[in-house]
């Protein structure tokens, strides 16, 4: 893999007042590019799942994290990011409780009739994708309001979500130990995949790991890692309940060559090859991962890195970020908040009345 130039410690990516709003092309091919992501992003992304979000106000509020946080600096990498929202899904599928929940409540299985047919439906999985976005770029640079909303509609979706897995055990998305697993999962694989494909990650990862504490304790989680080695720790513990059932084996590897996603692309069989790259030794070996020789993993590994950065390099910080950094560029008006964790109960409402309010 190219050797990476540096690593920070504090201060996100530095944009001048003149980025803060969107991007103008030029005929330079790194403008083309960013004008082209721009519009693919607002297109497909931005307008259908950023409704309601707001950056850009009000003046002088830090959010849930606020400028200098190692959560701005590793959530500007975009690509990185949806790199590590692949890796995260791998792994927390690795719980058949958890593909149960997929395959019985989302979007993302074909359904014809209400039956699922067993193919990924492209665009409940798109769906799935522009969602997890809007919720991980909002809780980071969102005004404390927006973050605040964003984890309330989650939480009330968590609520939705329980049933009987074809075995006769129970599952419910708001268990204690299922909320710890999913925390561990997504914090894991955005962490990794900074680490490993950013150009400048941070040094002190565990930075990272104790400020995204706050989202985990925000959808309601508690007794949660918050350092790379407890959650390597707590993501090992779980192993005697994991397994690679039907549904997941279903989504990976060799069923994914006929894939039409492009290979950057969540679905491809290169990301698919990704996100078990990443995964822990032990989490190989449960999905029979196998490595190609040294030569084809340090190109693979130094092609994605290529792609990765060059395309951030192109586009930079989006729009969001710079709206936030703009937001707070004359000083914040208050501290960060102690904590994020609910303070009362959510209320009841169907999937019918959460979705009504996404």
């Amino acid at each position: 893999m190219p050797a990476r130039t540096s690593t920070v410690e504090t201060s996100p990516v530095k944009t001048s007042a003149a980025e803060t709003g969107p991007r103008k092309a030029s005929p330079g091919k790194s403008n083309i590019i960013a004008a082209r992501f721009e519009r693919a992003f607002d297109a497909d992304i931005r307008s259908r799942f950023f409704r309601g979000l707001d950056f850009a106000g009000p003046e002088g509020d830090p959010g849930w994290f606020g400028p200098g946080s190692a959560v701005w600096y590793v959530h500007s990498h975009l690509p990185t990011l949806i790199l590590g929202l692949v890796g995260a899904a791998y792994i927390e599928g690795l719980d058949p409780s958890i593909s149960w929940m997929a395959y019985d409540h989302s979007r993302i299985p074909e359904r014809v009739d209400g039956i699922p047919t067993g193919n990924v439906d492209p665009e409940g999985a798109a769906v799935r994708l522009g969602h997890s976005l809007s919720f991980f770029i909002g809780t980071a640079y969102g005004s404390t309001p927006t973050a605040e909303r964003l984890a309330r509609t989650v939480r009330a979706m968590h609520h939705t979500i329980k049933g009987t897995r074809p075995d006769g055990l129970a599952y419910d998305a708001d268990d204690p130990e299922w909320l710890r697993w999913n925390y561990a999962t997504v914090v894991w694989g955005l962490a990794t995949a900074h680490e490993r494909y950013h150009r400048r990650p941070l040094r002190d990862i565990d930075r990272y790991y104790r400020e995204f504490v706050r989202v985990g304790e925000a959808l309601g989680g508690t007794d949660l890692p918050a350092t790379k080695a407890e959650v390597a720790e707590c993501l090992e513990s779980y192993l005697p309940r994991l397994a690679v059932t039907p549904i997941k084996a279903f989504a990976t590897g060799p069923n994914l060559r006929d894939s039409k996603a492009k290979p950057w692309e969540p679905g491809s069989a290169f990301m698919d090859w990704a996100a078990r790259d990443m995964l822990p030794k032990w989490a190989q070996k449960l999905c029979l991962y196998q490595p190609p020789n040294p030569i084809a993993l340090r190109a693979r590994r130094a092609t994605l890195w290529t792609v990765l950065n060059g395309l951030h390099d192109a586009t930079g910080p989006i729009r969001e970020y710079r709206e936030a950094e703009a937001r707070v560029a004359g000083g914040v008006s208050a501290p960060v908040a102690a904590s994020t964790a609910p303070t009362a109960p959510d209320p009841v409402l169907t999937r019918e009345e959460v979705e009504a309010t996404a």
